[in-house]
């Protein structure tokens, strides 16, 4: 999906959302999507649930930037480092 076609999509699943007032089950790897779009995040590293949160808390949670960004990335975070 292109930038505006995803952009679209968000708009779609908000309204589904608040319309008919459900939840909505996504799978998705793109990050920026599920950080605009999600209230609340399951991360699985391998089929194991490593977090569970809001999503200003799972983007700095450090099994998730350790299995998605690496040991290197993790450590740099955790000293206060980018």
């Amino acid at each position: 999906m292109n930038s505006a076609e995803k952009i679209e999509l968000m708009g779609i699943i908000r309204r589904i959302r608040d319309e008919h007032q459900i939840s909505i089950l996504l799978i998705e790897h793109d990050m920026k999507l599920v950080m605009e779009i999600c209230e609340e995040l399951v991360v699985l590293d391998h089929g194991v649930t490593i977090a569970r949160g809001e999503p200003h808390a799972i983007q700095r949670d450090p099994k998730v930037v350790e299995a998605y960004l690496g040991h290197a990335y993790a450590e740099r975070l955790r000293a206060g480092q980018r």
